[in-house]
């Protein structure tokens, strides 16, 4: 069986569907990740003509041509879903074409655009000064090497398996969520809210001493991560130290999830970030606390609550003023160990995303090397 050697332009059309009759609305717009998932949009979407949008069918791709800033990866995904969604109008939208259809399918394309090597590709042959750019022209001009369908067949199968089993242990997750929720919404109703300021207390203590030197943000599925920022000539002195059992979130993003309780070794994080602990864990356990933080519920609160001229902020002061119920410890206990199982599974979760994700190249290149054979 031998390889097919073209352009992937032969493959692939342009496609620039409006919602005109705005026919999808907030719901469905989605936008697209670094790790080439798609997800709700982040962006503020009031005032937004959603007309301009466009819009994105099953088995559709889209990518967003800026790669500046963006981690050396390049943010392009597919619609595997049965609905129809819609994504700005400054993404760039394709599909296979049906000449392509004799050639490749979707998802071995998919794989094939998860593969660290194309985002090394993507990276060194974008474009501009201060902004970067991939274009439609430049993913055209990409050399392929194709298989037989069959054979592409053959290693789809394998990562829709893993998709499938990826999947199957996310849903369990979510009905863990959901018991976790149920209670402290039982909680809510039955017992009267305190004020949490008299529970906690803010931490400014800054890397004077160049003490830490591990840099993390916090980022919307409310844990800590590497900073995405570039360090390059950053004096780290005024970086604040985040201890291991203490808070941090972003004042201007919590609404969007940015709020996390450290778990693993000490580090640091902008000044801009806000810090705080439990002054007392026998009166308020850090995981009770973190999962309330957790619920939609309150991010929302946070939107409502936020304060400021130019850019909207939840200082200590609007977190001190947040009202949760806060019951017996023992029950507390209990609910928190639920919501430490949550986690743990949560962990394995990702770590299985990340599996799935690190397989793509070496199933690309099983499907290259059966033809060769």
């Amino acid at each position: 069986m031998a390889l097919i050697k073209e352009k992937l332009g032969k493959y692939i059309e342009l496609l620039e569907i409006r919602n005109s009759d705005l026919r999808y609305g907030v719901d469905e717009v989605r936008g697209v990740n670094t790790s080439k998932q798609m997800m709700p949009t982040k962006a503020d979407l009031n005032n937004r003509d959603l007309s301009k949008f466009q819009i994105v069918e099953p088995g559709v791709f889209f990518f967003n041509h800026r790669t500046s800033r963006n981690g050396s990866k390049f943010s392009v995904t597919y619609n595997d879903t049965d609905s129809t969604i819609i994504c700005t109008e400054d993404y760039v939208v394709f599909r296979i074409s049906e000449y392509g259809k004799k050639y490749i399918l979707p998802e071995w394309l998919y794989m094939f655009f998860n593969r660290p090597e194309f985002d090394r590709y993507v990276i060194t042959n974008s474009w501009g000064s201060s902004t970067e750019f991939y274009n439609w022209d430049d993913l055209c001009d990409v050399d392929m090497e194709l298989p037989p369908l069959s054979v592409q067949q053959k290693y789809v199968a394998i990562y829709n398996a893993m998709i499938a089993n990826q999947q199957s242990y996310e849903r369990g997750l979510e009905d863990l969520k959901l018991v976790c929720d149920a209670y402290i919404e039982d909680l809510r109703r039955k017992m009267p809210c305190s004020k949490i300021g008299a529970y906690i207390s803010e931490s400014n203590k800054r890397n004077t001493n160049l003490e830490v030197g591990l840099v993390q943000g916090v980022n919307s599925t409310s844990t800590f991560d590497e900073t995405k920022a570039n360090m390059t000539g950053i004096d780290l002195h005024n970086y604040k130290i985040v201890r291991t059992g203490q808070f941090a979130y972003n004042p201007s993003r919590i609404n969007l999830g940015s709020i996390a309780l450290l778990r693993d070794k000490d580090c640091i994080i902008s000044p801009m970030y806000t810090v705080f602990e439990v002054k007392d864990k026998d009166q308020l356990i850090p995981d009770y606390l973190m999962m309330w933080f957790s619920r939609k519920e309150f991010q929302r609160s946070t939107l409502f609550y936020a304060s400021g001229s130019v850019r909207d902020t939840f200082d200590f002061y609007e977190m001190q003023e947040v009202k949760i119920p806060i019951p017996d410890i023992s029950i507390q206990k209990a609910i928190a160990e639920i919501f430490t199982v949550y986690n743990m599974r949560k962990q394995i979760n990702e770590r299985l995303k990340s599996q799935i994700k690190d397989i793509c190249p070496i199933l690309i290149k099983g499907s290259l090397e059966e033809c060769e054979e």
